[in-house]
């Protein structure tokens, strides 16, 4: 996609505790009546919705949560209807944005305007200088931590990867809280993010997750 070519106001899907990256595609199962619309709406035009993280409501959850600042836009890539009128879309991530401001619209889902101008170096495929020797440490805590929240990581699978894709696959993936992978979404680059992933390993204690199982 071309920096020309980019919208100035998005649809946006405010999923909690759920980010997506550049260059990485997601598998989504949409179902709420709203976003059914929204992706009704997309399919028509260009294809694009922009993933954002709602704020953590602290007094009412009736209210109409706030977004974060920064989000990131996908292209729907693949699009299945199924018989329980449910969406199975595959989203691949494009560009990161800003949002500018909500847009008041008749529309039951949320609609922005947006900024790309922090971004644009998304749209360019630049080979990263890091080696997943540089990354052992983190892995062995990531891995300890998946394990101990009961999460099952095809780790070979992932070293065949890129190291882009395995430390956003990771990110996305990982048990972080809301407000963490907003900051591994906000990171600049691959470089800072594996720095931030790094520091926020620090702050858990393992322990905690001893008993922890996904039922």
């Amino acid at each position: 996609m071309k920096k020309d070519s980019l919208p100035k106001t998005l649809a946006v899907f405010p999923l909690s505790n759920f980010i997506i990256f550049p260059n990485t595609t997601v598998p989504l199962n949409i179902f709420e009546p709203r976003y059914i619309d929204m992706i009704n709406d997309s399919m028509k035009s260009n294809k694009l919705v922009g993933m954002i993280q709602p704020k953590i409501l602290k007094n009412n959850d009736n209210e109409i949560p706030q977004l974060h600042e920064i989000g990131c836009m996908g292209k729907i890539t693949s699009f299945k209807e199924t018989e329980e009128t449910r969406f199975l879309i595959e989203l691949k991530g494009i560009i990161r944005f800003k949002v500018i401001n909500e847009i008041d619209t008749n529309k039951r889902y949320r609609e922005c305007k947006i900024d790309f101008g922090n971004y644009y170096e998304d749209l360019e495929n630049k080979k990263e200088n890091i080696k997943f020797s540089d990354l052992e440490l983190i892995f062995k805590d990531l891995k300890s931590l998946f394990e101990r929240r009961g999460f099952i990581i095809n780790w070979k699978a992932l070293e065949k990867q890129s190291l882009n894709e395995t430390i956003n696959a990771l990110a996305m993936a990982s048990p972080f809280s809301i407000e963490e992978k907003q900051v591994l979404l906000e990171a600049k680059n691959l470089d800072i993010r594996k720095t931030k992933i790094a520091e926020i390993l620090t702050t858990y204690s393992f322990d905690q997750y001893n008993n922890t199982t996904i039922q």
